[in-house]
Parts: C-alpha cells; sequence; structure tokens
C-alpha cells in the first residue's frame, strides 16, 4: 500500500520547489520517492520526474482543440485526467507497493475547493489503496496582513473540507517573512489561530470597509475549529524534517519504518509483506504517539526576532565543518601517501 501527499497551495506558494527539497531530502535519506507532475501547465519542472501528465494532455493542448482560455483549459485537463485515470493507476503501479508519492497540483484554487474532479481523483487513488495527506501550502507573508490572513484561513477550510483528507496546513517561506515588517501578534498566535476577536482593530485599521464582512468570515472559521498550521523553510533540514515528521503521523508512515530499523526484538514485522503493510509496535508507542519536537516560538526566535544572528552562527557552523572536513580529508591523503611509500619499500627490499 503506497503512501503519498497531494501538494497543493495558491499560485507561488511554493509547491514546486517543495517537492525539490523534499526530494533531496529524501534523496540524502534513502528514503524512496517519486513525484508526479499533474500540472499541465508547468512546463519548467524544477525536480525528477516519475510521471508527468504532460505526457497525457497539457494545457496548451486543451486551448488549442476548445478555444478555451487558461482557467477553462485547467479544469478540462483534470476532467480529462479523471476520465482517463486508468493512465494513472498504470503508472503509479509501476512505482511499486512501497513507493512514496508527491502529486504536484495545479495552483488553481478551483481544483481544491469547489471543482469536483480532483476530489473524486484522490477518491479513487484512495480506493485502489494510497495512504493519502493533503499538504496544503499558504505563502508566510499573507500573516503579516489581517484580511490577508482571513482570506488564507478561509481557503485552508473551505480546501480541507472539500479534500476529506488528512489535512496539513503550511506557512511556507517562513524564512523570509521578516521582510515585510513586523507581525501584530507573536507568530504562534497564527499558528494555532488563536482567539481571532483580537484581529479586529487590524481589520478596522487596513480594510474598515470590510470589517464586518471579514469578523463574519471569523465566527464561520472558529465555528469548524479545524485550521492550524505549521510552518516551512524549504533550504532549513530542520525545518523539512520537522514537517515530514508531522505528515508521517498524518498517513501513518511513521508506523512502518524499514526492517533493519534499531528498535527493540519483536516490535516490528519482519516479514517479506510490503513496507506499508508491516505492523510496528514500536512507534506506536514511541514517536507515533509521544510529543513532536520543536516549538513555534523557536521558529519565531530562529526567523523573525534574531534571524541575522542565527545565519552568522549558520555561516561560521559551516565554516567549521567545512574546515573539519578538510583536515580529515588531509590526513586520510596522507595516510594513503604514507602506505603507498612504505608498500615501495617492501618492494625494493624484495
Amino acid at each position: 500500500m503506497p503512501f503519498g501527499e497531494i501538494v497543493c497551495g495558491a499560485p507561488g506558494s511554493g509547491k514546486s520547489t517543495y517537492c525539490h527539497g523534499k526530494h533531496q531530502l529524501f534523496t540524502a535519506l534513502q528514503r524512496p520517492i517519486s513525484i508526479v507532475n499533474l500540472d499541465p501547465a508547468n512546463d519548467n519542472i524544477p525536480y525528477p520526474c516519475a510521471i508527468d501528465i504532460a505526457s497525457l494532455i497539457t494545457l496548451q493542448d486543451a486551448m488549442d482543440a476548445h478555444g478555451l482560455g487558461p482557467n477553462g483549459a485547467m479544469l478540462y485537463c483534470m476532467e480529462y485526467l479523471e476520465a482517463n485515470l486508468d493512465w494513472l493507476e498504470v503508472r503509479v503501479n509501476e512505482l511499486g507497493p512501497d513507493a512514496y508519492l508527491l502529486f504536484d497540483i495545479p495552483g488553481q484554487v478551483e481544483l481544491g475547493t469547489i471543482h469536483g474532479s480532483l476530489k473524486r481523483i484522490i477518491q479513487r487513488l484512495s480506493k485502489i489503496g494510497f495512504r493519502l495527506a493533503a499538504v496544503h501550502l499558504c505563502d508566510a507573508h499573507y500573516v503579516t496582513d489581517a484580511a490577508k490572513y482571513v482570506s488564507i484561513l478561509l481557503l485552508s477550510l473551505r480546501t480541507m473540507l472539500q479534500l476529506e483528507l488528512p489535512h496539513i496546513n503550511v506557512l511556507s517561506k517562513i524564512d523570509i517573512l521578516s521582510q515585510y515588517g513586523d507581525l501584530d501578534f507573536n507568530l504562534d498566535f497564527y499558528t494555532e489561530v488563536q482567539d481571532l476577536s483580537y484581529l479586529e482593530n487590524a481589520l478596522n485599521t487596513t480594510s474598515p470597509r470590510f470589517t464586518a464582512l471579514n469578523m463574519a468570515l471569523i465566527s464561520v472559521i472558529e465555528d469548524y475549529s479545524l485550521v492550524g498550521f505549521e510552518t516551512l523553510a524549504v533550504e532549513d533540514k530542520n525545518s523539512m524534517l520537522h514537517l515530514t515528521r508531522v505528515i508521517d503521523r498524518a498517513t501513518g508512515y511513521i508506523f512502518v519504518p524499514p526492517k533493519d530499523a534499531p528498535t527493540p526484538g519483536g516490535t516490528i514485522d519482519s516479514s517479506s509483506a510490503p513496507t506499508s503493510a508491516r505492523p510496528n509496535l514500536y512507534s506506536l508507542f514511541t514517536t507515533a504517539v509521544g510529543p513532536m519536537a520543536g516549538n513555534v516560538r523557536d521558529i519565531q526566535e530562529r526567523w523573525i526576532d534574531a534571524k541575522e544572528e542565527y545565519d552568522a552562527l549558520e555561516k561560521r557552523e559551516w565554516r567549521r565543518e567545512g574546515e573539519l572536513l578538510r583536515d580529515q580529508a588531509a590526513r586520510e591523503r596522507a595516510q594513503e601517501n604514507e602506505g603507498k611509500v612504505k608498500a615501495g619499500g617492501i618492494r625494493e627490499r624484495k
């Protein structure tokens, strides 16, 4: 039973960058990963693509064949994929039962909020055995404006209700948030979606004409009480690892590590069954149920309050690590040369 992520979000939220970064991370961790590009308008793919919808249909094909504009053509492409879903099933099955797939979804928000094709495609994938989670990326700079923050809350809530999957909302590009000015509240106010009535003053200042509408939308969001956010800086290893653990919990992947994982004997099924079919009691009682490491206040200190200081410290650590690696390489070369000299001396005496 393969696992996967539906990577969705508005244009410019960093979906393709996230997929590329995750491919690099998983390759370094020696975890299997394959990326499926389902955006028919994406002709500049930055990551290795295992399956590309362009081999089935492109946005330009739909526009030329039916005289559609970009938005209508995008919806048509998703409907065409739904009608030819056997094409996708065959290709994902070729990746094997232990595959971990990232589905890079187009940025058109209608696909994840009101249009039915993506939802039915996801349901079909779930029926054939996929364990999926939706990873919804939102550009972090929206939290610097109260009205925009309400808009991404509403968008995230609507996407959660539409896709009906384990759902992780993510504030992406958190590493450049400090460039957009000061926040009205601490970062945890926005990630934990705390008492939103505190936004009223900010809404009165930034958009007084629509304050009543925004407060009405806030009441809808609070009535559901579903939305919360993780944070992401793609180039930061710790940030990517933390988000990966959150997603692994949501999909259940955390319960199925490799058979050679360093765990007490008897806690992991060592049979030849696919990874996703082997029970793992060790993860159940440790990592999976235990508290998550990290704190959003640490993230605020790292990327907002003291970003320059942390960047300088990180550069010093990288420089020190580089020096250690150079010294180690020099010692290894010296040992290798010494071994060659000794070997040559032995041959001369013979």
